[in-house]
C-alpha cells in the first residue's frame, strides 16, 4: 500500500513510517520519530523527535504528540487532544534567564492497546491510559486510568468499565479478587479487579 504524505506535510527523513499510514495537510514529523502501520496522522498534527506510535493508530486533526509519550497499537486519539511532558513548565529560570533544553525533566506518559481519548481532553503528563479505556470529551486527566476504564469530567473520575466495542458494561458477578462484567451489546465477559472497581465514583 505504501505511505502517503500529503504535500504540504513535513516528515524528517529520520522518521520511520510503516506502510499504508497517511500523513495528512500541514501535519510534522520529527526526526527519529517511529509511527506504525496503517496509520492516520490528521491534519496539523505535530510528532515529536523520538515518539513512538504502534500500529493502525489514529490521530485526529491538530495533536501534538510530545517528546515521552508512547502510543501503542489501536489506539484512537480524538481532534485537539491535548498531551504535555513537563511536570513543572516553566519559560525562565529564578533570575529571569530564558531556560535552555536541558533545564526540566521529562515526564513520559503511555496510552496502552485499543485506548480511546475523547476530543479536546488534556492528559497530564506521567500517566499511563489502560488497555481498551475511555476518555470522555473535554476531559482533564490527572492520574492513571484502569484498563477498560470510563473516565470523564474536570478532574477525570472513573465512572465505569467499558468493553473493546465501546459500549458500557453491566456488572455480573463479584468474588474476592475481581468483578465479572458483561457487555450488553456483543456479550463480551471482562473481569475487574477488586482494586480498580472500588475506585467507582
Amino acid at each position: 500500500m505504501g505511505v502517503r504524505i500529503h504535500p504540504t506535510a513535513e516528515v524528517s527523513d529520520k522518521a520511520k513510517i510503516g506502510e499504508g499510514s497517511s500523513i495528512w495537510h500541514h501535519a510534522q514529523v520529527r526526526e527519529n520519530a517511529v509511527i506504525g502501520e496503517n496509520c492516520i496522522i490528521g491534519k496539523g498534527v505535530y510528532v515529536d523527535a523520538g515518539v513512538v506510535i504502534g500500529n493502525n493508530v489514529k490521530i485526529q486533526n491538530y495533536v501534538s504528540v510530545y517528546h515521552g509519550l508512547t502510543i501503542e497499537d489501536g489506539v484512537f486519539v480524538g481532534p485537539h487532544v491535548c498531551f504535555t511532558n513537563d511536570m513543572r513548565p516553566r519559560a525562565v529560570n529564578p533570575d529571569g534567564s530564558l531556560k535552555a533544553a536541558d533545564d526540566w525533566v521529562l515526564s513520559e506518559t503511555r496510552v496502552k492497546r485499543g485506548a480511546a481519548l475523547g476530543a479536546n481532553s488534556t492528559i497530564r503528563c506521567g500517566i499511563t491510559i489502560g488497555e481498551w479505556a475511555m476518555v470522555g470529551s473535554g476531559s482533564v486527566v490527572t492520574k492513571d486510568v484502569p484498563a477498560y476504564g470510563l473516565v470523564y469530567g474536570n478532574p477525570a473520575r472513573l465512572h465505569g468499565f467499558v468493553c473493546p466495542c465501546g459500549e458500557i458494561t453491566e456488572k455480573r458477578s463479584q468474588n474476592e479478587q475481581t468483578v465479572t462484567v458483561q457487555c450488553p451489546k456483543c456479550k463480551r465477559t471482562l473481569d475487574i479487579s477488586i482494586q480498580d472497581w472500588e475506585k467507582l465514583k
